[in-house]
């Protein structure tokens, strides 16, 4: 049973009871705080559980009057950012981009929360995840140009937003929450710059285990990686290290900025049938601004629409019904080999993110001198970032990784962050098509 004393703000106390297993206590709590929102007495109140809302809770509830809504609480440690979604979608609408604006928003520390008009629509993510998981690649062909669409209409709402910025100006922005923030522990000034935040909550002097390897953070973190039988240039440690000064905000000032949700993955993205043309709509822009480095604004989608699946990042229990994966340490060196790869629709979505974004954001980056030399590493970082800061993939940590999904993850990551010490890998010809 809880330990609750109730005297929590109701947010609060129900992401607490959900952390403890306490689901219908958690509900109760959501209720109450819904009916004092809105005014109108809450009934019928359900919490999704799916493997999506890594740092949020979110599900459908019917008022009294009739009204049924889409409720979300998003918070992370030190963050009472909720109330910013509500003006933030405004603001992308304001700039022509299609997104959901909730029509009920709190603030309140320990009592965020938003409201939306429930919709019948799916995530576009459920729809990409099921059409692998039945192998329904008839049905994939819509989904590509839906993708591609709305890829397309990104480009063309941002690069009219495409403007200088001042640091101070950059630094306000939320989205740094996503990346910098999580690599450094302002309280303590004593830690280094990428090896704070998450990295020292979830990695710095914990054990790893590996399929049949298990090493200590001071061993791992300074090993050199093989991976498939490419050698590959920097070790955990050198890639945080490098992350916490690349991705700091006065590093990417000069390098202009734009208008974007800034994490438009397809897990906040509708797939909406209601015109002729299917469309996707995005929601819980909690971390949209005006002043987003341009270098950083679709790293959350690219890495997440297209490098986490199959299931890997999300669903890490069944890594071992997908893949093969071994580990061996000679010396200085990790050896990984994995048969993971990516499935027809996710290469296709790859294609689509280059031909469609990134290529023609790049090219107009370069035109106005604002593309630094050191472009590709500003990328390879973010992307890096994605799976090791979104979640522990350490096993036995704090996400359910095993052993199996640890190994694959931190495989990946080091090989969207890293270069090969001599031929080119998979990977790199999957990104030097993207960019």
């Amino acid at each position: 049973m809880s330990n609750m004393t109730g005297s929590e703000p109701l947010a609060a106390r129900a992401r607490q009871l959900v952390q403890a297993g306490e689901w219908q206590q958690a509900a109760d709590a959501l209720r109450q705080l819904i009916s004092e929102v809105t005014g109108v007495a809450a009934g019928q109140l359900t919490i999704n559980r799916d493997q999506y809302s890594l740092n949020s809770l979110n599900g459908t509830v019917t008022l009294d009057d009739g009204r049924a809504l889409f409720f979300k609480y998003h918070n992370e440690e030190g963050e009472d950012k909720t109330i910013e979604e509500y003006y933030n979608a405004e603001l992308l609408r304001e700039s022509g981009f299609r997104v959901d604006v909730p029509v009920y928003a709190c603030g309140e520390p320990g009592r965020q929360i938003l409201m939306y008009t429930l919709r019948h629509d799916r995530r576009m993510a459920d729809i990409c995840r099921d059409i692998e998981q039945q192998q329904a690649w008839d049905q994939e062909e819509e989904i590509e140009e839906a993708q591609r669409r709305a890829d397309r209409d990104i480009l063309t709402h941002t690069l009219p937003t495409l403007k200088a910025a001042t640091v101070s100006a950059v630094a306000a922005e939320p989205i740094h929450q996503l990346f910098h923030h999580r690599l450094i522990s302002p309280d303590n000034p004593e830690i280094t710059a990428g090896f704070g935040g998450r990295v020292a909550r979830f990695y710095v002097d914990k054990t790893f285990r590996l399929e049949d390897e298990e090493l200590e953070w001071q061993t791992l973190s300074n090993l050199r990686w093989v991976i498939n039988g490419v050698a590959y240039q920097h070790s955990l440690r050198q890639l945080f290290a490098e992350a916490g000064i690349r991705l700091a905000p006065a590093a990417l000032a000069g390098h202009g900025v734009i208008t974007a949700h800034g994490d438009a993955h397809n897990a906040n993205v509708w797939y909406d049938t209601h015109e002729e043309i299917p469309q996707l709509v995005s929601f819980d822009p909690a971390f949209a601004g005006r002043n987003i480095p341009a270098l950083l604004a679709e790293i959350k989608a690219t890495f997440h629409n297209i490098f986490a699946h199959p299931l890997w990042l999300y669903e890490p229990s069944r890594c071992g019904e997908l893949y093969k994966v071994t580990v061996m340490r000679r010396g200085d060196t990790l050896f990984v080999d994995h048969n993971w790869q990516l499935t027809p629709l996710r290469a296709a979505f790859l294609r689509y993110k280059g031909e469609e974004y990134w290529q023609p954001l790049l090219a107009q980056l370069a035109r106005r001198g604002w593309l630094p030399p050191h472009w590709q590493r500003i990328f390879r970082l973010a992307m890096f970032c994605c799976p090791t800061l979104v979640l522990d993939l350490r096993a036995g940590g704090f996400s359910g990784h095993t052993p199996t999904s640890s190994a694959l993850g931190l495989a990946m990551a080091v090989m969207l962050g890293s270069e090969p010490v001599e031929d080119r890998d998979e990977f790199s010809g999957w990104l030097g098509g993207l960019v």
